[in-house]
């Protein structure tokens, strides 16, 4: 499992509010190998971060991020609703969280807007100051990954895709060998799948054996999250990725 990575999703967000300067400074600090976050575009073309397309979920304030600027947003507080002590906690620019990206970790951006993100996207990317290595860019829209294949080439893509689940989500019934065909003619780096029933040790030996990288998300199991490992995905993403560290490391004693 040397090669193999934890990633925190939307930085340590079991215990902190998800995709702020909190949540990710903790995953930091709790060891974690990458941290993944969304990002989107706001009216005045700034890349901030943040899951879902309005504000409400996580300031109880409705704010469309498309339609509000970056002064406008970083007025809400989006810490309180997770804990009291994390009140005054403001949606952090991009940039914000580049800038507390250890040297030797690595950082997860899923692109939540439109693919005209991609110029914005490139710009504060190529400013940061992190080597290629530590920047991977990640979409379930394959065209998105295609643009900024064109635009910032040195980046690895992760195309985001998943095979059964309900609720407020799409069942996807493309075939893997046909997404296997699909990441490779577009010269895809990997995939990062939804670790559902179909994801068994068959389907990630197929995925490997065509020289793609592969991730899985959200694992917040320690058994399931061996069990990937076990079987060959690169890395996991987890609410919990210290705790789930802490776990497959006793379970290695």
């Amino acid at each position: 499992m040397h090669n193999q990575i934890i990633i925190a999703h939307r930085g340590e967000s079991f215990e902190a509010p998800e995709n702020t300067l909190s949540s990710v400074n903790l995953a930091w600090e709790n060891g974690a190998d990458a941290v993944e976050i969304d990002v989107r575009l706001t009216k005045d073309k700034q890349i901030v971060v943040i899951h879902d397309s309005n504000t409400r979920r996580v300031s109880g304030k409705f704010m469309q991020i498309s339609k509000s600027n970056l002064h406008e947003l970083k007025r809400l507080d989006v810490g309180k609703y997770k804990n009291s002590k994390y009140e005054g906690e403001r949606i952090p620019t991009l940039l914000e969280v580049l800038d507390t990206v250890p040297k030797n970790k690595k950082i997860l951006i899923e692109i939540k807007s439109h693919r005209k993100i991609t110029p914005f996207l490139k710009e504060v990317t190529e400013n940061s100051g992190l080597k290629t290595n530590q920047i991977e860019i990640i979409s379930f829209n394959l065209k998105t990954l295609i643009e900024v294949k064109k635009q910032i080439s040195q980046f690895n893509v992760f195309w985001v895709s998943a095979f059964k689940f309900g609720g407020i989500f799409r069942f996807f019934k493309m075939p893997i060998n046909k997404i296997i065909s699909k990441a490779i003619k577009n010269n895809i780096y990997g995939l990062d799948l939804l670790a559902g029933e179909m994801l068994d040790a068959e389907m990630i030996k197929e995925i490997k054996s065509a020289g793609l990288k592969l991730y899985t998300w959200t694992v917040n199991n320690p058994e399931k999250a061996r069990y990937l490992f076990n079987a060959g995905v690169d890395g996991i993403t987890s609410d919990r990725a210290k705790w789930i560290k802490n776990q497959l490391e006793l379970r290695n004693k």
